[in-house]
């Protein structure tokens, strides 16, 4: 019995092996020889290199506006006249203010730079980087085409609440010498990034000056002091610190007394050691303190003849008439979203 067991299991042995044999040639010897060929071409073949996808090519980087250095400046008359021109921005009430050295009280006790930072150098410091590229142009505030030599009188009559300037006088020209070399690296018509004032978000309340009176004392009064006149320098007729109100500040005819553009000149610049990307106050701090500064009294501009098209007017110009139906209240205190959005409403109509 186990003899014939042992027969049957090699006899199943051998037709297993048999059959498989069998298949074996026929899969190999009666197949068209293409496949032979294409089989053999796979395995014999080198393996191509690993083709990675192309790299995406990266965005373009908007350069930064950097304002050109005055020792580049080659001819030593011009240099001169520029450094003249820095200068008088720099300490502008040392020569034309309370105790000034060319004229006593033909200005306040600001300095320019106490508006445009750094010497009108600062990103985002109410820089002069989008003057000389965007002047002469026409203004809503005056409705008409200005030149340079205007708009820096505009700053003196109003920012510096003084009297203006005679454009050929050496003080003039070096000004505007110095500012169109500031922005002498920037191409006709165009405005760099970091130009003018950043603006913070609007409130969906009134800016409150109150409110305000409190973030001041924590955040301000240190320097400008508690009643807002600043600190002056013994001796040297100009301040470490500029007033804020009183006598001896800007006027309400002044681009700070619009709480937009106060509101994003302290968010992005104040108190000291802020910076445009890296502020010290929020949002509310940022209006508020605003809001409580320019409700302190101020000297008066005669401003009857600004905006001669109303519905030109920005949306926090605090004086009417007004031709989008927001009170004078709401246009200096907001919320100034309705009014903006009712004002760019009005501009897309045909």
């Amino acid at each position: 019995m186990l003899q014939t067991l042992g027969q049957l299991l090699q006899l199943t042995v051998f037709l297993s092996l048999f059959v498989l044999a069998l298949l074996s040639y026929i899969a190999v010897f009666t197949q068209p020889k293409a496949w032979m060929t294409d089989w053999w071409t796979r395995i014999t073949s080198p393996k191509p290199e690993l083709q990675l996808p192309p790299e995406p090519n990266p965005e373009p980087q908007i350069a930064s506006w950097v304002a050109p250095s005055l020792d580049d400046v080659s001819d030593p008359r011009l240099r001169q006249q520029m450094e003249y021109g820095k200068e008088l921005i720099a300490h502008t009430s040392k020569y034309f203010g309370p105790a000034g050295v060319i004229e006593k009280n033909r200005s306040n006790a600001l300095n320019c730079q106490n508006c445009h930072l750094d010497a009108g150098t600062k990103f985002f410091g109410n820089n002069y980087s989008a003057v000389a590229s965007t002047y002469p142009k026409f203004r809503a505030r005056s409705g008409g085409i200005e030149s340079i030599y205007k708009r820096v009188n505009d700053c003196i009559e109003r920012s510096l609440n003084g009297k203006a300037l005679d454009s050929g006088s050496a003080e003039m020209q070096a000004m505007v010498a110095y500012i169109n070399f500031v922005g002498s690296n920037v191409p006709k018509g165009e405005v760099p990034e970091g130009s003018g004032l950043k603006k913070p978000t609007f409130l969906n309340r009134p800016a409150d000056p109150v409110r305000g009176k409190l973030v001041y004392a924590d955040q301000c009064q240190s320097c400008h002091q508690a009643d807002g006149q600043g600190l002056v320098v013994k001796g040297q007729g100009e301040y470490t610190y500029p007033p804020l109100w009183g006598s001896l500040s800007y006027n309400d005819g002044a681009g700070l007394y619009r709480l937009s553009n106060f509101a994003g000149y302290v968010k992005y610049n104040m108190p000291n050691g802020a910076t445009h990307d890296a502020p010290l106050l929020s949002d509310e701090d940022s209006w508020d303190v605003a809001a409580y500064v320019n409700s302190q009294p101020r000297p008066k501009m005669n401003i009857a003849k600004d905006w001669p098209d109303a519905s030109k007017k920005p949306f926090d110009h605090p004086f009417g008439p007004f031709a989008d139906g927001f009170s004078a209240e709401q246009h200096k205190y907001g919320p100034f979203g309705p009014i903006k959005a009712k004002i760019d409403a009005q501009k897309a109509k045909p």
